[in-house]
């Protein structure tokens, strides 16, 4: 039975992980008979967000604590993640990780990566371990790891970024996985493009599947 650890940034899709592809990707986990652990930094988030107006709200919350919504309060600081306990990695998106798991939303191509989290994706990438990211989050795996593959969907602004950090993309359409068999990259597009939530649904049983055919 494979293991996989799940990375979280909050509960949301502005201002945390984007919640149909945290729990989609959970569900895909489980229904090929995996485990899961799930991770979050015990950091405040970048900002909070009303998500029926979209307007920043004058508060402050932790994302490990807002994460463990979803995880029904199954979840442990990212710092526990221990690479040599799990064989695969994964980063559901949303518009929230770019803000508090990498900048992305806020800086653009200059964007820079939580310490932690890209100590985590090299010890995944250096043991040959499998890593998998969803939406937005290739983004970020790419800005880390520089010379894979990976898809953003066809957003041209994001994919000439992506292009610009020394990584390969290549255009792919909803429920799409573009896999990275030599460094163990998989990518999906999910919001990406447009979606419906059995969209997503595919996009993570297509990406967790296709990790589980690289190291079956």
């Amino acid at each position: 039975m494979k293991k996989f650890a799940v990375i979280l940034c909050g509960c949301g899709s502005l201002d945390g992980s984007e919640i149909h592809e945290s729990v989609m990707t959970l569900l895909a986990i489980d229904r090929n008979d995996c485990t899961y652990s799930i991770f979050a930094p015990n950091d405040t988030q970048y900002h909070v967000v009303n998500h029926i107006t979209h307007e920043e709200m004058p508060e402050s919350r932790n994302m490990l604590l807002e994460a463990a919504r979803i995880a029904r309060g199954q979840i442990r600081p990212i710092e526990e993640c221990d690479v040599n306990e799990f064989d695969a990695l994964v980063f559901p998106g949303g518009n929230g990780s770019a803000k508090n798991l990498f900048t992305y939303a806020l800086q653009g191509a200059q964007c820079t990566v939580r310490e932690d989290v890209a100590t985590l994706i090299r010890a995944f990438h250096a043991q040959h371990k499998p890593i998998g990211a969803l939406c937005i989050a290739p983004v970020m795996i790419a800005r880390v790891l520089g010379d894979v593959t990976v898809t953003v969907g066809t957003d041209e602004r994001t994919i000439h970024d992506v292009e610009s950090f020394g990584t390969h993309h290549i255009c792919s359409q909803q429920k799409g996985v573009v896999s990275d068999k030599e460094h163990l990259v998989f990518t999906t597009p999910c919001y990406m493009l447009p979606a419906r939530i059995s969209d997503i649904a595919d996009c993570a049983e297509n990406l967790i599947e296709a990790i589980l055919d690289s190291i079956a």
